[in-house]
């Protein structure tokens, strides 16, 4: 399921103009993001964009993985 975000632009008379997009409150809180926080932007192709956290904080709970043997 995604999570469709309206792109907004401020188109200044003076300076550059600046697009913004919200990040969706159900990813945030997902991914545990905190306020004030870098993420880095890739551009995969005109379709994609990978957003990367550089710095991720360790899980509160370890997660045991249980793997399906065939």
């Amino acid at each position: 399921m995604g999570y469709p975000t309206k792109v907004q632009l401020i188109a200044r008379k003076k300076g550059a103009d600046q697009y913004y997009v919200n990040f969706p409150t159900a990813l945030a809180v997902a991914m545990d993001l905190q306020k004030g926080e870098t993420i880095e932007w890739f551009v995969e192709d005109k379709a994609n964009i990978i957003a990367h956290r550089p710095s991720v904080p360790p899980n509160p709970v370890a997660v045991k993985k249980n793997l399906r043997r065939s």
